[in-house]
């Protein structure tokens, strides 16, 4: 019982840790959405990744002829947070002859409606739009200054007609008495949707969570929709930016992570990459960029299959999946294997040794790239393929993930990542595995946790 209390001590407390951070466990688990390559509609690519350790980033790769200083993080907040957060933007570039945007929140469609998406509106028609269809009459005051209304105010109080002595100024009525006064001179406009502002304080101790609003005020605004679609309707399309832009970085591009640590300059294989070559001959392993234009992603057709009963599990392994003398693939292991399996009457394959790994005689549990299915096997689309055709045939897929240690490799695994020996890992003995020869995650950290969590939901 006592150890029951403890881990559940354990359990409160990094939860706590963790919320402390993030707003939910949901946030806390997403943050591949943010952290490695992404492509931004402000035609760049935008670069994240966690090295509390170093003390300069950038990129280097096919991209920028691997050079140290072109691509590197901003000075101060925008480029190097508090927690050790580095960020890394790499803008496209103006093909000859071509003119920069005319406005800076211009954005394109990369993948979403491709080939339709540059229509010519321009921000000056669209806001005219805006103001004619969404916003109600009297919704919207324009403004010269800023200022404008503080400089009313103020000429009020203490311009030219403004009171001269305290007798002038006469006593101060309460709040909710100027409001009276004001609203007494206001025309009573029942269809705008602008909030009354009819209650004012009740006395009741404020709660962020149970605001007292103007009910029916509130149900006008919930009632209109958003005018996001209006922005949309100024995204341009792929066409229009493959034509005005070279790519800052293409697919199938290789790049690794440049440190400047006090122990010397690094380089690393990015801990969120999705594609990784860990073994390349005769020069170190280095990270690829996924990213092939719409016509070749791959189009998933089945959703996930509903097993009625019991499960019954295949558990296997790609690369030992066939019956030559080498390491079968993705692609062959969905021709050949799954209908076997299928055939055979289980309703779930298990697989093992997914993740990228440098040691297969590991068979895939001293894993370096967490992000990443393992190269040797295929690339990411021919993995999708196989999930996909494997809910064809009405199979569940699971995966073998291993977070209860990872490879020692510093090359190209998450060991020393930034020159320090406790970033991802315990340090001393507690960060080794003594019989496996692996490193041990220091699962107390919540930046470690948001790593872990979020390889989970990826």
């Amino acid at each position: 019982a006592q150890f029951l209390r403890d881990r559940h001590k354990a359990l409160k407390d990094r939860r706590w840790e963790l919320y402390s951070r993030f707003i939910d466990l949901k946030e806390g688990s997403s943050g591949y959405e943010l952290l490695g390559m992404h492509r931004h509609r402000q035609h760049r690519v935008d670069f994240m990744d966690w090295a509390p350790g170093a003390r300069y980033c950038s990129l280097i790769g096919d991209f920028n002829q691997w050079s140290a200083t072109e691509n590197c993080a901003r000075e101060g907040h925008l480029g190097h947070d508090d927690f050790g957060y580095w960020f890394v933007i790499l803008e496209d570039k103006l093909r000859e002859g071509q003119e920069p945007d005319e406005y800076f929140f211009q954005e394109y469609n990369y993948v979403d409606d491709y080939d339709k998406g540059d229509n010519g509106v321009d921000a000056k028609d669209l806001i005219r739009r805006m103001n004619e269809e969404y916003w109600e009459p009297g919704e919207v005051t324009s403004r010269k200054s800023r200022w404008e209304t503080v400089a009313k105010l103020y000429e009020q109080m203490f311009g030219p007609n403004g009171p001269q002595t305290e007798e002038e100024l006469g006593e101060i009525p309460d709040a909710e008495t100027r409001y009276k006064n004001w609203k007494a001179t206001q025309k009573d406009e029942s269809s705008s949707s602008s909030p009354s502002y009819d209650i004012i304080d009740t006395g009741q101790e404020f709660d962020i969570f149970n605001v007292v609003t103007d009910r029916a005020s509130f149900e006008k605004f919930q009632a209109k929709a958003t005018p996001l679609a209006y922005w949309v309707e100024m995204r341009k399309g792929r066409k229009a930016w493959i034509e005005k832009y070279v790519p800052a970085i293409s697919h199938k591009d290789k790049y690794r992570i440049y440190f400047n640590t006090p122990d010397g300059a690094l380089e690393r294989v990015p801990a969120w990459a999705t594609y990784v070559l860990p073994d390349a001959e005769g020069m170190q392993s280095y990270a690829v960029h996924w990213e092939p234009p719409p016509e070749e992603i791959y189009k998933w057709r089945f959703g996930r299959p509903k097993v009625k009963g019991s499960l019954r599990i295949y558990e296997c392994h790609v690369g030992i999946s066939g019956s030559e003398q080498k390491i079968s693939s993705f692609q062959e292991f969905t021709s050949n294997v799954l209908p076997h399996i299928k055939n055979a009457g289980y309703n779930a394959v298990q697989i093992i040794g997914v993740l990228e790994h440098k040691d297969y005689s590991s068979v895939g549990y001293k894993v370096t790239n967490y992000f990443a299915v393992s190269s040797r096997f295929g690339t990411p689309d021919d993995f999708k393929k196989l999930v996909d055709e494997a809910h064809g045939l009405g199979l569940l897929v699971l995966i073998d993930i291993v977070h209860s240690y990872a490879s020692a490799d510093e090359m190209v695994g998450l060991s020393l990542f930034d020159g320090s020996n406790d970033c991802y890992f315990h340090s001393g003995k507690r960060g080794h595995h003594k019989y496996w020869g692996t490193r041990m995650f220091k699962y107390d950290d919540v930046d470690v946790l948001h790593f872990l969590l979020s390889n989970l939901s990826w």
